[in-house]
C-alpha cells in the first residue's frame, strides 16, 4: 500500500495581450510557487482592504513558454510508470473555459510537437511492451463522455449516424463491494500503438462541442480517457490490471460574463453544477472528521470515487489564465488546487490469481476430493478408463519398472479403477516372462532390456559379417599379387629365353636389372604423357594461383584498409593486455589490503580503508576502459573479416574471368599442340617397344651414364622445352621437362634419327 497525497501542478496560458501582474518560481526546495498581484483601485476609496498579493504553493509551476514533451515528462510519465507496476493512476486538467485544459490533455492538430498527455502517454505504454518481452501484456480502451449529466459511449459505432437522444445511455451500477460498474460502456481492444490512436480521434470526433464567447472550440461535456492495462508473465498464476484515467473536465465559466443563452446557456448550468458537486466532495474528503463523502452527488464524482481518496495514484493540473479579465477566475482555480492537495489516497498493488487457472485449480481439487470420498465409502465406479487414461497409466508403469531407485513410488492416486488397471498390467508383465527371456516378444512396452540384449545380438552378428567380408577382400588381393608376380616372372623368362649367345653370357643380374628399369622407363614416359595431355586440356594463366592473389592483394583498392585495420587492431591487442595487468594488479592489491589485519592505530585503519577505496575506484575504471576496448576489437575483428571475405570473393571472380579470357584466345593453339603431342607419344611408345631386345644387349655401362647423351640429345630436339608453354605451376611444369627426357632418351638407345 503506497499513502501519498494527490499532485497538483499549474500550468500558465500563453496569451498576445499584456498579462496581469503574476510571478512564476521553481528554485524553492518546497516545490513551485506562483504569486499574483492585483493592484488597489483608487475608485474604491482611501479605505480598500483587498489583498494585493495571492501566493500558492504547487509541486511545480510551468510558464508560457513550456512544452508539451516537458509537461509529459514531469506529470504523466510517473504516473504510467505506475500504472505498469500494477497501481491505478489518474490526471485531470481543472480550470475555467479556454484556459488551455484539452490542450494539455488530448493536445493540438495542427503540429506534432503539440501533442498532448494521451496520445503520447499511448505512445509510451505501447513501447515499453514491445521492449519487455518478458511479460504478457493486453490493453483495452474506453472512452466517456458525461454531458448534462448523462453519459454516452464515445467509441460506439452508431454515435455518427444517430441523434444523442437515440444513443443507448451509461448508466452506474454499484456491488456490495461498492465498487462501480459502467453498464453499456464497451472496451475496446488494441494491440498497438495505431489502433488506439484511433480509438482516441473517434472519441474525439463524436465529442460535443460549441463556440462560446470565452472560446471558439469550447467542450461542452466531461471526457474520460481509460486504459485498462493487464500484464502477466508466462507461466505465472498471478495477473496485475491497472487502470489509468485522463480527465478532461469542462471549464467553468460565469454565465454574465459570457452573455450566453438557449441550448449552451443550460450546458453551462450542467457543467458548474457538476463542477459544484466536485467541489463538495473535495471539501468533504479534506476535513478529517467527515464521516459521509457526497460522491452519489453527480456521475462524474461516482465515477471518480477511486480516483478521489481511494485506490489510485492522482495528479491534477490548475491551467490558470493570467488574462486581467480572467484573474479572480485563476485565483479561484489556485484556491481549488489548494483543497485538493490535502486529499490522501491508499494506492493498493491490483494483484489477483488468473480466473481461468484457478478455476482449473478448484476443479482438480474437486476430483481428487470426489475420488477420496469414494474410496473411503467404498463407492464404485461404474465408467471406464479412457483410451488416454489408460495410455497415460503404462506409461508411468514403465517409468516405475525402469526406474533403479527401490523407493521409487507408483502415484496413481485415490482411484480404484487405475490401481485395477496397473495390476493387471504388472500381472501380464510377470506372466511373460518366459515369452520375454526367448526375444520372441516385440511389441510389449514392458520388453525394453530384452529388446536391449537382442539389439546387441543383432550388433554382434552384424561386426562378424563384416569382418567375414574383409576377410575375403585380403584373400583376394593377395591372390591378384601372386598372379601378377607370376606373369612378370613369365615375362622376364621370354625376355632371358629371346637374347642371343652374347647376350645369354651377361650375368643375370644385369638382365633383370635392364629389364626392369625398360619397363619403368616405358610405364612412366605413357603415365607422364597421360598427364601432360591431360593438363593440356585446361589452360591455365601464365603464374601461379599465389602469386597472382599476392599481386592482386598488393593492387587492390582496400589493401591501406586492411593494413590500417590490422595495425589498429594490434595496438588495441596491446592496450587490452596493459589494461588486463592493470586489472589483475588493481584486485591483487585490494585483496591483500583488504586482508590486513585490524589495526589498533585509527589513523592506520583510516588509511588502509582510503587505500581500498582508491583501489576499487581505480580498478572499476580500468575495468570499464578494458570492456570498451574489448567492443572495439571485436568491432575491428568482424570489419577485417569482411575485407578478406570481400578481397577473396573480387580475386575469383578476377581469376575466373581472365582464365576463361585465356581459354578463348588458346583454344585454335591448343588444338594443334594435342595433335602434334599425340603423334609424338605414338612415336616413342613404338620405338621403344620395337627395339626393347636391342637395349638389352647393351652394356651395363650404356644403362648405368646416360646423362651426357641425354643432355646432348635434348639440346638438338626439335621438341624442347620452349615449343611446349609452360604452365607456371611447378608440378606440372616438371611433369613437362620429364616427359622430352624420356622421350628424347628412347630415340637415342634405340638410334632412330630425332625429329
Amino acid at each position: 500500500m503506497v499513502k501519498q497525497t494527490i499532485q497538483i501542478f499549474a500550468r500558465v496560458k500563453p496569451i498576445e495581450k499584456a498579462p496581469a501582474v503574476y510571478s512564476v518560481g521553481n528554485e524553492e526546495p518546497g516545490g513551485g510557487r506562483l504569486e499574483f498581484v492585483i493592484p488597489r483601485d483608487l475608485a474604491d476609496g482611501f479605505i480598500n482592504n483587498k489583498r494585493e498579493s495571492y501566493r500558492f504553493r504547487f509541486q511545480k509551476v510551468f510558464d508560457q513558454a513550456t512544452k508539451q514533451e516537458d509537461i509529459f515528462d514531469m506529470i504523466a510519465k510517473p504516473v504510467a510508470d505506475n500504472v505498469l507496476a500494477g497501481y491505478n493512476g489518474t490526471i485531470f486538467a481543472y480550470g475555467q473555459t479556454g484556459s488551455g485544459k484539452t490542450f494539455t490533455i488530448t493536445g493540438g492538430a495542427e503540429r506534432y510537437s503539440d501533442r498532448g498527455i494521451i496520445p503520447r502517454t499511448l505512445s509510451y505504454l505501447y513501447q515499453h511492451f514491445s521492449q519487455d518481452s518478458s511479460t504478457v501484456y493486453t490493453t483495452h480502451i474506453s472512452y466517456l463522455e458525461i454531458y448534462n449529466e448523462v453519459g454516452y459511449d464515445l467509441l460506439d459505432p452508431r454515435h455518427e449516424a444517430s441523434n444523442l437522444e437515440d444513443l443507448p445511455k451509461v448508466t452506474i451500477m454499484e456491488d456490495p463491494d461498492q465498487n462501480i460498474h459502467l453498464k453499456n460502456l464497451s472496451m475496446q481492444a488494441s494491440a498497438n500503438e495505431e489502433e488506439a490512436l484511433n480509438l482516441l480521434f473517434l472519441g474525439d470526433t463524436n465529442r460535443m462541442i460549441a463556440e462560446t464567447p470565452m472560446n471558439q472550440a469550447s467542450t461542452r461535456s466531461h471526457c474520460i480517457f481509460t486504459i485498462h492495462v493487464c500484464c502477466r508473465e508466462p507461466g505465472s498464476a498471478t495477473v496485475r490490471r491497472s487502470k489509468l484515467h485522463l480527465v478532461d473536465l469542462a471549464g467553468s465559466e460565469r454565465v454574465g460574463k459570457t452573455g450566453v443563452g438557449g441550448q449552451i446557456l443550460t450546458e453551462a448550468k450542467y457543467i458548474n453544477l457538476s463542477l459544484h458537486y466536485l467541489e463538495q466532495v473535495i471539501t468533504a474528503l479534506s476535513e478529517k472528521n467527515r464521516s459521509h463523502i457526497p460522491y452519489r452527488n453527480s456521475m462524474m464524482t461516482s465515477v471518480l470515487r477511486d480516483s478521489l481518496g481511494g485506490n489510485c495514484m492522482t495528479t491534477m493540473i490548475a491551467t490558470v489564465s493570467v488574462d486581467k479579465r480572467n484573474i479572480d477566475e485563476s485565483i479561484s482555480t489556485c484556491r481549488f488546487a489548494q483543497r485538493v492537495a490535502l486529499i490522501k489516497n491508499e494506492a493498493l498493488l491490483n494483484e489477483e490469481l488468473d480466473p481461468a487457472l484457478l478455476i482449473a485449480r478448484l476443479k482438480k481439487e474437486i476430483q481428487c476430493l470426489k475420488e477420496e470420498l469414494a474410496m473411503v465409502t467404498g463407492e464404485q465406479r461404474n465408467d471406464e478408463l479412457t483410451a488416454e487414461e489408460i495410455q497415460r497409466l503404462e506409461e508411468q508403469v514403465k517409468v516405475f519398472l525402469d526406474d533403479p531407485d527401490p523407493d521409487g513410488t507408483l502415484d496413481l492416486g485415490p482411484d480404484m479403477r487405475k490401481i485395477h488397471h496397473c495390476f493387471s498390467l504388472l500381472k501380464a508383465r510377470v506372466r511373460e516372462k518366459p515369452c520375454l527371456q526367448n526375444g520372441t516378444d516385440t511389441n510389449n512396452p514392458f520388453s525394453l532390456p530384452d529388446r536391449q540384449d537382442s539389439q546387441t545380438d543383432k550388433e554382434l552378428l552384424k561386426l562378424k559379417d563384416m569382418l567375414t567380408q574383409r576377410d575375403n577382400e585380403i584373400s583376394i588381393l593377395v591372390s591378384m599379387l601372386k598372379k601378377e608376380k607370376k606373369k612378370v616372372q613369365e615375362a622376364n623368362d621370354r625376355i632371358a629365353n629371346s637374347s642371343n649367345g652374347d647376350g645369354a653370357s651377361n650375368s643375370s643380374s644385369t638382365s633383370s636389372l635392364g629389364e626392369k628399369r625398360l619397363t619403368d622407363e616405358t610405364s612412366e614416359n605413357f603415365t607422364q604423357a597421360q598427364h601432360l595431355t591431360t593438363r593440356q586440356r585446361v589452360p591455365e594463366l601464365s603464374m601461379g594461383r599465389q602469386e597472382a592473389f599476392e599481386i592482386f592483394r598488393r593492387d587492390h583498392e582496400d589493401r591501406l584498409t586492411i593494413e590500417d585495420n590490422k595495425a589498429i587492431l594490434k595496438q588495441r591487442f596491446a592496450e587490452a593486455k596493459a589494461l588486463g595487468e592493470q586489472v589483475n594488479q588493481a584486485r591483487n592489491r585490494v585483496s591483500v589490503t583488504g586482508n590486513q589485519p585490524d589495526s589498533e592505530s585509527d589513523p592506520v585503519e583510516e588509511r588502509l580503508r582510503t587505500q581500498i577505496e582508491e583501489e576499487k575506484k581505480n580498478y572499476k575504471s580500468t575495468f570499464g576502459r578494458l570492456k570498451g576496448l574489448k567492443t572495439e576489437i571485436e568491432h575491428l575483428q568482424h570489419l577485417l573479416q569482411k575485407s578478406k571475405i570481400k578481397l577473396q570473393r573480387d580475386f575469383q571472380d578476377w581469376w575466373t574471368q581472365e582464365a576463361s579470357k585465356l581459354q578463348q584466345d588458346q583454344k585454335p593453339e591448343s588444338r594443334e599442340a594435342r595433335q602434334s603431342q599425340e603423334s609424338s607419344l605414338c612415336s616413342a611408345s613404338s620405338s621403344s617397344y620395337d627395339h626393347a631386345i636391342n637395349v638389352q644387349e647393351r652394356k651395363h655401362s650404356d644403362l648405368t651414364a646416360p646423362s651426357t647423351r641425354d643432355l646432348r640429345a635434348l639440346s638438338s630436339s626439335g621438341l624442347s622445352s620452349t615449343s611446349i608453354p609452360m604452365t607456371g605451376d611447378q608440378q606440372t611444369d616438371a611433369d613437362i621437362l620429364a616427359f622430352i627426357k624420356a622421350r628424347k632418351s628412347l630415340l637415342t638407345r634405340s638410334g632412330l634419327p630425332m625429329k
